[in-house]
């Protein structure tokens, strides 16, 4: 349970390491309240290192979001107004989807990337509206825009995230309650590895320093600005890139990143 506090209040979830790590700090140093979440051991580990000088009150909650009973208590853990939400958690699932992925794998990237997100978004959106004000942030992806050979599934659920957050933020304009999008291109975390994608040229090649891509998140979404392609100046290339060149191109630059055995 929180202490009364007069500080803002954040909650992050996929917060043990990562984006989601980074994103738990900037809130931190700036002065918030924060609860950060996520389905690993690691969470308290992450906890451990947010409680710098003991004056920000840090809570940790591991909960599974890719169910809707994580959902659910995560949301009762949340205890006092939430003035900003990060709401980052997700996973992808690397290779090609008829013949190298499991239904299981495909399925909990839909369940975490997708359904949890709305959920979890549905519970606190409305208590933000009531209030007033708010701030959400979403971690979309520059994957969003291009269709995902051999990331199907990933690149499709960010392409939702994507459009979900442009939407709601059309929605609650002049509410109070702002939305933005991140957008990180290949970000130097364990997200590849836990996709499997080692040995792939996106999963080899260098990847941007996920502690500057929150800061830049942190900041748009500060600013209430609606979205934000983070990281290096080649992301940015590639969002423009992606208004203008045929999905049947972009599908086969994506391959050529992403097909297993081509970062050899």
């Amino acid at each position: 349970m929180s202490l009364p506090s007069d500080r803002p209040f954040a909650v992050v979830t996929g917060a043990s390491s990562g984006i989601g790590f980074e994103l738990a700090r900037q809130f931190a140093t700036h002065g918030f309240d924060v609860l950060v979440t996520a389905e690993d051991a690691d969470i308290e580990q992450a906890g451990d290192a947010l409680r710098r000088d003991g004056e920000n009150q840090v809570r940790t909650v591991r909960v599974d979001l890719a169910t809707a009973e994580g959902v659910e208590e995560l949301y009762a853990a949340i205890d006092r107004p939430v003035d900003a939400i990060a709401i980052n958690a997700g996973r992808g699932a690397g290779g090609g989807f008829a013949t190298d992925t499991a239904l299981d794998d495909e399925l909990n990237i839909v369940d975490l990337n997708v359904r949890s997100t709305v959920h979890l978004a549905k519970r606190v959106i409305p208590d933000m509206l009531d209030r007033g004000t708010g701030r959400v942030l979403f971690t979309s992806s520059i994957a969003s825009a291009m269709p995902g050979s051999f990331q199907a599934v990933y690149n499709a659920s960010k392409s939702f995230v994507q459009s979900f957050a442009e939407a709601l933020r059309n929605e609650l304009k002049d509410t109070g309650v702002t939305v933005t999008s991140l957008m990180p291109g290949a970000t130097d975390t364990a997200f590849f590895e836990r996709a499997g994608m080692q040995d792939t040229k996106v999963g080899s090649e260098s990847k941007d320093d996920p502690a500057k891509v929150a800061a830049q998140g942190f900041e748009a979404l500060m600013k209430g600005d609606d979205h934000v392609v983070a990281g290096s100046v080649m992301n940015k290339v590639q969002a423009v890139a992606g208004k203008v060149v045929p999905d049947k191109v972009k599908a086969e630059m994506h391959r050529r990143m992403a097909e297993p055995g081509s970062g050899d």
